[in-house]
């Protein structure tokens, strides 16, 4: 708990066996309230660690993809009654101490959602962050950031608080299941008004750092203009778009 506040962190997990233990490890527990770790059907022996560790663990009986895990993370979260939400992935590229700032953010009725910023601070290259995802990362938020009206350092980061309430609101499930929901559902948090925060979040690229291929690289930078643009002609009443549309599907907490 912090200030009364229920504080659950999820991990979406996608053959993490060798780095899952030594993320869980880091997190703060005299802070957070549970550890929630969906696995996206590994083929390693990811679910066997979390088993060990006493974690509860959502097993998808097929991949559904990114997305599709973090709707399951953010779902089962609420459903234990989580006020604040925090994403943290279990291949140890994000520093878990970090919690408690980001947790206490949210709480302070500050922001609605904070990021954990791999360029803020100028970490991201040191951190060994590949040249060609430093440059694609600057383009796209500059592109973003021209298109939104917003200043955030970067719109990638796998790492992120929540507030209840903006996960009860946005209608996240008319997003994506694959990797390009972690743009929209930003860009949604901007188109309603929501405060986002950022915090520098020293990053570390190790071989065992989740990372997805050049062609799915493309098609997420792909996705990320097309999402940029969406909001761009939604806001100009050319086009309507139901990942921006309030009454659109939201998670359910009695299904």
């Amino acid at each position: 708990m912090l200030e009364g506040k229920k504080i659950i962190v999820v991990m979406p997990a996608y053959n993490a066996e060798l780095t899952l233990e030594q993320t869980y490890r880091d997190i703060p527990k005299g802070l957070v309230d549970e550890v929630l770790v969906v696995d996206d059907h590994s083929r390693d022996k990811t679910v066997e660690v979390c088993r060990r560790l006493g974690l509860q663990v959502f097993v998808h009986e097929d991949n559904k993809g990114y997305g599709a895990n973090q709707k399951t993370c953010y779902r089962e979260a609420l459903r234990r009654g989580a006020d604040v939400v925090i994403m943290l992935h279990p291949d140890y590229q994000y520093p878990p101490r970090l919690i408690t700032a980001m947790a206490g953010l949210v709480v302070s009725g500050m922001f609605d959602i904070v990021l954990g910023s791999r360029i803020l601070g100028g970490m991201s290259l040191k951190g060994g962050m590949p040249l060609y995802k430093y440059i694609s990362n600057r383009f796209l938020t500059l592109f973003e950031n021209i298109i939104t009206g917003a200043q955030l350092s970067e719109y990638h980061t796998g790492y992120r608080a929540f507030s209840r309430e903006v996960l009860l609101r946005l209608p996240l499930l008319e997003n994506s299941d694959d990797f390009i929901f972690d743009n929209q559902i930003l860009v949604q948090a901007i188109r309603f008004n929501y405060r986002i925060g950022e915090l520098t979040a020293p990053s570390r690229y190790t071989k065992e750092s989740s990372s997805i291929s050049l062609k799915r690289s493309i098609v997420y930078g792909l996705g990320v203009i097309v999402t940029a643009l969406s909001l761009l002609l939604e806001k100009s009443n050319l086009i309507k778009f139901r990942i921006f549309n309030p009454n659109g599907r939201k998670i359910d907490l009695t299904i």
